[in-house]
C-alpha cells in the first residue's frame, strides 16, 4: 500500500509517502496502529486526519489493502 502524507504531516514523518506491506486487511484502527508504530510522532495530529482510500474517504467499514493507495488529509482552511 501506498500511504500519502500531504503538508504538516510530511514534516512530522520526514516522508512524502511510504510503501507499506500488509498481511491482511486493515481497518481504519489497525492502520492507524501500523502507522503509530512506524510514526509516533502522527499521535498528535490522529484526531484531526481524516484518512482516504483510493481517492475516497474511508469510514469505520473501509478496510486497507496493500494494493490501495492512502492518504492522511490534514484539516484545511481556505478563504
Amino acid at each position: 500500500m501506498r500511504v500519502l502524507f500531504f503538508a504538516h504531516l510530511k514534516d512530522v514523518t520526514g516522508q512524502e509517502s511510504v510503501n507499506i506491506i500488509l498481511p491482511f486487511p486493515h481497518d481504519p484502527g489497525q492502520l492507524w496502529e501500523r502507522l503509530l508504530e512506524l510514526y509516533p510522532a502522527l499521535a498528535a495530529h490522529q484526531s484531526k486526519v481524516r484518512l482516504s482510500r483510493n481517492w475516497e474517504y474511508a469510514t469505520a467499514e473501509t478496510l486497507f489493502q496493500n494494493e490501495d493507495e492512502v492518504a492522511l488529509i490534514p484539516p484545511v482552511s481556505g478563504g
